[in-house]
């Protein structure tokens, strides 16, 4: 799928190791993007959570980052609560604007930023989702060997 044109990360795509991005149709109560990121979060899968806590095990034991949990929140789950440079879940706020949240983690090995972009359309929205990494090193690109999705990965 194509990344929304009018979303901050578009400069970001062609240099990018890899980039995905996903679009729905939703109910809008006029949310903000912060407010989508974190109700998706909240409802991360039980095993999406074990899997994470795995990896955190695993990548700890290698010298990598403990990214925490997906579903954690530091200030709880009130998006007004958050300012630029607070931990949301697994990720540090970059951007917040009322309709495009920009998340990030960065380290020496890799470069990660997801886009959540809110196009409003009455009483629906529909949210992109987008995901930019740049590969920093070699341990960086052997993370995302394993990581990456093969057949939809848009890695050079």
């Amino acid at each position: 799928m194509n990344a929304p044109q009018n979303s901050i990360l578009q400069g970001s795509l062609e240099s990018a190791y890899f980039w995905d991005s996903h679009s729905a149709r939703t109910k809008y109560n006029k949310q903000s993007a912060l407010d989508f990121y974190i109700a998706v979060a909240k409802s991360t899968p039980s095993w999406v959570v074990q899997l994470m806590s795995l990896r955190n095990w695993v990548v700890s034991k290698l010298g990598l980052k403990d990214l925490g949990g997906i579903n954690e929140f530091n200030h709880g789950e009130s998006s007004e609560t958050y300012k630029i440079g607070d931990v949301v879940g697994i990720f540090k706020l970059a951007e917040n604007l009322e309709n495009e949240v920009i998340l990030e983690d960065r380290d020496k090995h890799l470069d990660v930023r997801v886009s959540f972009l809110v196009e409003p359309d009455g009483e629906y929205a529909v949210v992109h989702v987008t995901t930019v990494v740049h590969v920093n090193n070699v341990l960086g690109k052997i993370y995302m060997f394993f990581v990456a999705p093969p057949a939809q990965s848009n890695c050079s």
